[in-house]
């Protein structure tokens, strides 16, 4: 089996529909997909209508933290999208994403940036807005060369010149929205230092304790060395270690499937889970 957690759609911040995303994934011949759009859940009635046969769909979404003041990103799988005190937070987090951009927007002009508001809302389209759209902005304005040459100390990085804080929840409340909701929670790219600084690996022994199920290991922003440590610290500490691709469509240069999660892994999570549970395809419009 070919199992990736962590993909983006049209509804947050990537470039491919619902629809289109699990077409793809098809393609690609995986065998179960996540859809883990930011703070969000609604690409996931798309998705379920035009899942193909032979895939399955892991419905999730990756929710925004921060420790410390350190920004932190809690991939969600399998809960209840209706439970109201998880369902409330998502909300308050996604109303504050609006406000957020328009800051940025505010930054880069005074900055010389000639990015407008209505840029950004045409990238970012029905999608929950972030940084990836003002980023793409940076690119269309011929700023920055690609995405990720936006998201540094000189624009849009953690602290950058163009950064605004936006409401992120204490990973410990989202860990007990998270099981309250019946789903299952695993830290994404614990150690992507290039994207600004990141969790102590301390951290990881309480938040164990507090209930994380996991850590997502084999991911693209870290590097063999960081994967065989966070692999060692995922074993002492009973984590399980998940891989994945964090698609984005064309925002980003990842593939589907360039990371994959252990089938093993994936049936634990699956049996952990209450809240929902994976729907496999039946051959989708």
């Amino acid at each position: 089996m070919r199992i990736d957690l962590h993909t983006h759609s049209t509804a947050s911040d990537g470039t491919d529909s619902p629809a289109d995303l699990v077409r793809k994934a098809a393609a690609a011949g995986l065998d179960v997909v996540a859809l883990t759009d930011h703070d969000t859940t609604r690409g996931h009635a798309e998705a379920l209508a035009a899942l193909p046969a032979g895939l399955t769909l892991v419905t999730g979404a990756e929710l925004s933290c921060r420790l410390d003041g350190i920004g932190m990103h809690m991939l969600a799988y399998l809960f209840d999208p209706a439970e109201p005190a998880l369902l409330a937070e998502r909300e308050l987090v996604r109303d504050d994403r609006v406000p957020r951009a328009r800051g940025m927007v505010a930054k880069l002009n005074a900055l010389g940036v000639p990015v407008t508001w209505e840029q950004i809302a045409r990238i970012a389209g029905d999608g929950s807005v972030g940084r990836p759209h003002v980023a793409t902005a940076l690119v269309e304005l011929g700023v920055v060369a690609s995405v990720s040459d936006a998201f540094t100390p000189q624009w849009l990085a953690d602290g950058g010149r163009a950064y605004m804080e936006k409401h992120e929840t204490d990973p410990f409340e989202v860990l007990r929205l998270i099981k309250g909701a019946g789903g299952v929670a695993v830290f994404a790219h614990p150690a992507a230092a290039k994207r600004g600084r990141t969790v102590p690996e301390s951290a990881l022994a309480e938040l164990a304790e507090a209930g994380l199920d996991g850590i997502e290991v084999d991911h693209m922003d870290h590097d063999p060395g960081t994967r065989a440590r966070l692999r060692g610290l995922a074993k002492e500490l009973g984590l399980l270690v998940t891989g994945s691709s964090d698609y984005h469509g064309s925002r980003k240069s990842c593939e589907l499937g360039e990371f994959t999660t252990d089938p093993e892994v994936y049936g634990e999570i699956t049996r952990r889970a209450t809240g929902a549970f994976p729907v496999p395809g039946a051959g989708g419009a």
